[in-house]
């Protein structure tokens, strides 16, 4: 498929086809990469999509606590010399 590059205010641009965007699940937000001369359009990512969802999965089975909670008091210095 051909397209042709079009004036968009000061910048440049093309129209992607609502075919292609359907296919390749693109949604509003994307990454443009560049690698050996050839332009990339990948669906941005989001890397903590989803974290809500799992964090009250682990809550719900009891598997939030902390793993360092016998380090959970305070040092000497934190209790001499520390000042908020």
């Amino acid at each position: 498929m051909r397209t042709r590059i079009v004036r968009i205010g000061n910048s440049q641009g093309i129209r992607i086809p609502k075919v292609l965007i359907e296919q390749c699940h693109l949604g509003t937000n994307v990454e443009l990469d560049v690698e050996d001369k050839t332009l990339i359009i990948r669906s941005a990512s989001f890397p903590r999509q989803g974290w809500d969802e799992k964090f009250a999965s682990m809550a719900a089975a009891g598997d939030d606590t902390l793993l360092d909670g016998e380090l959970d008091s305070q040092s000497s210095w934190d209790e001499d010399e520390w000042q908020w």
